[in-house]
C-alpha cells in the first residue's frame, strides 16, 4: 500500500480538548466536524479501508437488564486432560504430555432465562477448557478443525486474508503470552480448515504466569474469538508454590467479555451501512459474561481468594471495582507475579490483558459484594455467614523483577500508531507506522538483544500493544503534540514523563499505548529466532491491518 500523495478526500481530524475521551466518545457529546482541527490525509498512509457508518441493526438486541441478575452460579472451565504422552517434535526420545482439544460448534446456555446461545468453542465449554502445567513442562496440543463450513457471523471479504473464496470455517490457536517456538505460535497466515488438525508444542519456559490461548485467524480473529473460541493456560513454578496464596477451590478464574444478544439469546454483531464492507471499527456489547454467564454468582467463605482474570472482550476496557468498600490487592499482572502486592480501589484492564488478584472477603460475613465496571455491574459474591479457617498468605514481598537499564539497549525503534478518518472522524482503518501487512518485514532484532520500542500514538484511542512471544518492561508515557508532529515531524512533548502505575511494574505482553502519548517499552528478545507478529489486540483494529510481521534474527 503507497503513501498517499494527492486527493482531498480523506482527512485526519483531532477534536480539541477531548484528552480524557476516545474519539469515538468524543463524537457522541459533539459536533466535531464544525469544531475539530482538520489536517490533509497526504501526511499518513492511505487507508485499506472505506468510512465507516455503522448500520441500524433491524432486529434490536436484548437488553440485558430485563433479565433476572444472580440466578445462575458462576460456571469454571473445566481443567484439559492429557490423553498420553508423545515425543516432542525434533526431539527424539523427549516426551511431554499430549492434549487433543477440537474445535467445534456448541450451544452454550448463557443464562436461566435464554435459549442456549449457538458459538464456537474450543473443547465444547466457552471458555475452553484451561491448560494447568509448570514452569519447564512442555506440552503438546493437537488442535483439531472441526468447525462448520461456514461463518454465523458476517465475513468483511475486503479486508486482507479475509478475501471471497478463502473457506469460512478456517481456525488457528496463539498462546497468547507463551515463549514459544515460530512454526508453534499460531502466525495469522497459518490457519488451516475443518477436518485439519495442527499439532503445537508449548515448552512453557517461563516464570509462572496466566496466559490464555486464543483464535488467530488472518482477516477473520475478531469474529472467531466472539463466536467463543478463548481459553486460559496457567503456568505455575516452585517460586509461587512457595507462597502459599489461596488456592485450589479458593483460586478461581475469571474471564470477563462482552457480547451483543438478540432476544432469542443468539449473538449479535454489529455491522457498517455498506453490506459489501460490514467492518466497524470497534464493538461494544451490552452483555458482559463472567466464564460465559451473564449475571453469575459465586458462593465464597468470609476468607481470602485468588482471582484470575482475563479481559477477554474484542475492544472494551473493563474498570473493576468491588462494593462495600471491598479493595483489591494485585499481585500479578500479564507475565507473572509483582514485587509486591498493590492496593487498588479500581482495577483497568486492556482487551488482552491479565490481572492476580487476592480479595480478602473476611470482615464481610453474610454480604452479597457486587463486582461492577463503571456502571455495568458484572457479578455477585454471596458470602457465607459461616467462619472460615484460612491458612493462606498474602506475603509482603513476592518475588524480585530486576528492572532492565535503558543502556542495554541496542537500538530505539519509534513506530506510529496511526488512523486514517473521513471529514466526520469516521474511521476508515488503521495502520502500525503506516505500513500494511503485506509489506516487506521492518523490525529485525537480533536473539539475545534489547531493544526499546516507542510507540507514538496519532489516535483518539488507547491501543493495547501485544507483541508475540517476548515479555517486556513498560518504561514510560508522556504526551506530545499530535499535530506538531503529523505536520512537521517534530516530536515534541506537552507535558512531564509519568512513570508506569505500581501495578505495571512487573512483566508484561501487553501494553496500553494512551491517546495523543509516547509509551516506551524495553524489550529483551531471548527465546527463539523466527517470524513473530506485533498488533493491536482490539481485534476489530488488528484485522483490518493493525497488526505487523517481525522477525527475530540471528547474530
Amino acid at each position: 500500500m503507497p503513501l498517499c500523495t494527492s486527493g482531498p478526500r480523506e482527512f485526519l481530524i483531532y477534536p480539541p480538548n477531548s484528552h480524557s475521551l476516545t474519539r469515538r466518545r468524543f463524537l457522541s457529546q459533539s459536533a466535531i466536524a464544525a469544531t475539530g482541527v482538520i489536517v490533509p490525509a497526504p501526511l499518513i498512509a492511505c487507508a485499506p479501508h472505506h468510512a465507516v457508518t455503522i448500520a441500524p441493526n433491524p432486529v434490536p438486541n436484548l437488553d440485558p437488564n430485563t433479565l433476572a441478575q444472580y440466578v445462575d452460579p458462576l460456571p469454571i472451565p473445566p481443567i484439559a486432560q492429557a490423553t498420553g504422552q508423545r515425543e516432542v517434535p525434533g526431539n527424539s526420545g523427549f516426551r511431554v504430555p499430549y492434549y487433543r482439544l477440537a474445535m467445534r460448534e456448541v450451544s452454550v446456555k448463557v443464562h436461566r432465562d435464554l435459549p442456549a446461545t449457538r458459538m464456537w468453542a474450543y473443547g465444547g465449554s466457552v471458555p475452553g477448557p484451561t491448560f494447568e502445567t509448570h514452569s519447564g513442562q512442555g506440552l503438546l496440543v493437537e488442535w483439531a478443525n472441526e468447525l462448520p463450513a461456514n461463518h454465523f457471523l458476517p465475513i468483511d471479504h475486503s479486508l486482507h486474508g479475509a478475501e471471497k473464496g478463502l473457506p469460512e470455517g478456517r481456525g488457528n490457536v496463539h498462546l497468547h503470552g507463551g515463549k514459544t517456538p515460530p512454526e508453534h505460535d499460531g502466525y495469522p497466515e497459518d490457519w488451516y480448515v475443518s477436518g485439519k488438525s495442527r499439532t503445537y508444542y508449548y515448552p512453557n519456559e517461563q516464570d509462572a504466569a496466566l496466559l490464555w490461548y486464543h483464535d488467530h485467524s488472518m482477516g477473520i480473529n475478531r469474529l472467531n474469538i466472539y463466536a467463543g473460541m478463548l481459553g486460559l493456560h496457567i503456568v505455575r513454578d516452585a517460586a509461587e508454590d512457595a507462597l502459599h496464596l489461596p488456592s485450589g477451590k479458593y483460586e478461581i478464574p475469571l474471564v470477563i467479555m462482552d457480547r451483543d444478544l438478540r432476544r432469542d439469546g443468539q449473538l449479535s454483531y454489529p455491522v457498517s451501512a455498506d453490506p459489501q464492507k460490514p467492518w466497524v471499527p470497534e464493538v461494544f456489547g451490552e452483555a458482559h459474561l463472567i466464564n460465559g454467564r451473564l449475571f453469575p454468582f459465586v458462593d465464597v467463605e468470609p476468607r481470602k481468594y485468588r482471582f484470575r482474570i482475563l479481559n477477554g472482550a474484542n475492544g472494551r476496557f473493563y474498570r473493576l471495582s468491588l462494593s462495600e468498600g471491598l479493595g483489591i490487592q494485585q499481585i500479578g499482572s500479564d507475565q507473572g507475579l509483582l514485587t509486591a502486592p498493590v492496593s487498588l480501589k479500581r482495577l483497568q484492564l486492556a482487551p488482552g490483558e491479565r490481572a492476580d488478584v487476592v480479595v480478602d472477603f473476611a470482615g464481610h460475613r453474610g454480604a452479597k459484594i457486587l463486582l461492577s465496571s463503571d456502571s455495568f455491574q458484572l457479578m455477585q459474591f454471596r458470602v457465607s455467614s459461616a467462619e472460615s479457617t484460612d491458612t493462606s498468605d498474602l506475603p509482603k514481598t513476592l518475588r524480585t523483577v530486576v528492572r532492565i537499564p535503558e543502556s542495554s539497549a541496542v537500538t530505539t525503534r519509534r513506530l506510529t500508531l496511526d488512523e486514517a478518518q473521513n471529514m466526520v472522524a469516521e474511521s476508515m482503518g488503521m495502520l502500525l507506522n503506516k505500513t500494511p501487512w503485506h509489506a516487506p518485514i521492518t523490525e529485525k532484532p537480533v536473539l539475545g538483544s534489547t531493544e526499546i520500542w516507542e510507540f507514538v500514538n496519532l489516535t483518539e484511542d488507547t491501543h493495547p500493544i501485544h507483541l508475540h512471544m517476548v515479555r517486556f518492561q513498560l518504561l514510560d508515557r508522556r504526551p506530545f503534540d499530535t499535530f506538531e508532529y503529523i505536520t512537521a515531524g517534530t516530536l515534541r512533548f506537552t507535558g512531564p514523563v509519568m512513570p508506569p502505575d505500581a501495578n505495571e511494574m512487573g512483566w508484561k505482553d501487553t501494553v496500553r499505548v494512551n491517546q495523543k502519548t509516547v509509551t516506551r517499552i524495553i524489550v529483551p528478545f531471548t527465546g527463539y529466532a523466527g517470524r513473530y507478529v506485533w498488533h493491536c489486540h482490539i481485534l476489530e483494529h488488528e484485522d483490518n491491518e493493525m497488526m505487523r510481521p517481525y522477525e527475530v534474527v540471528r547474530a
